[in-house]
């Protein structure tokens, strides 16, 4: 596991990157989070943890920023969850909930890089294929044997079974 960066803020609520020993912004903190770095922020003096409270600065900057990634209606109910019974269950929701959208994220992303080394004819031809088999299996699904099948044409009929109805004449 990665040594934790340690980043000090200040009264005069300046950041100090102890690893490269560089005053930084929050601009900089928020691509070490894009990066994956693992960091805490800790205030100069105490060593309280403010990371969250320094997360929260950067998401509402971005929020003021361009087009928001909350609503109002949604900060207005994650607000309602705060001394809620449900608040402890909310947070782990949220967070498995953006797990398996950025997974999905990810393998849309890599199938979209899969087919975009195709040439168009070979992306054609596969979307044909499951789309063909995407029908076949809904007609499986939906027609039940002996429920509403035609009677199979004589001339589509096996020799043994033209056999067997030849005796039985």
């Amino acid at each position: 596991m990665p040594k934790t960066r340690v980043i000090k803020k200040y009264p005069n609520r300046r950041l100090y990157d102890t690893e490269i020993s560089s005053y930084v912004t929050l601009e900089d903190v928020r691509q070490l989070v894009i990066d994956g770095e693992v960091f805490e922020v800790q205030d100069a003096k105490t060593r309280q943890d403010l990371t969250r409270s320094v997360l929260l600065q950067i998401i509402a900057e971005r929020e003021e920023q361009g087009q928001p990634l909350l609503s109002t209606h949604l900060l207005s109910q994650l607000i309602r969850f705060y001394g809620d019974s449900l608040q402890g269950l909310m947070g782990s929701y949220l967070e498995r909930s953006l797990q398996i959208f950025l997974d999905q994220q990810h393998q849309f992303r890599q199938q979209l890089n899969t087919l975009l080394g195709q040439s168009p004819w070979t992306v054609m031809h596969d979307l044909t294929e499951r789309n063909l088999e995407l029908w076949r299996q809904l007609q499986q699904g939906v027609v039940r044997p002996g429920v509403g099948d035609k009677p199979r044409p004589a001339a589509t009929a096996t020799p043994e079974a033209a056999a067997d109805k030849a005796r039985k004449r």
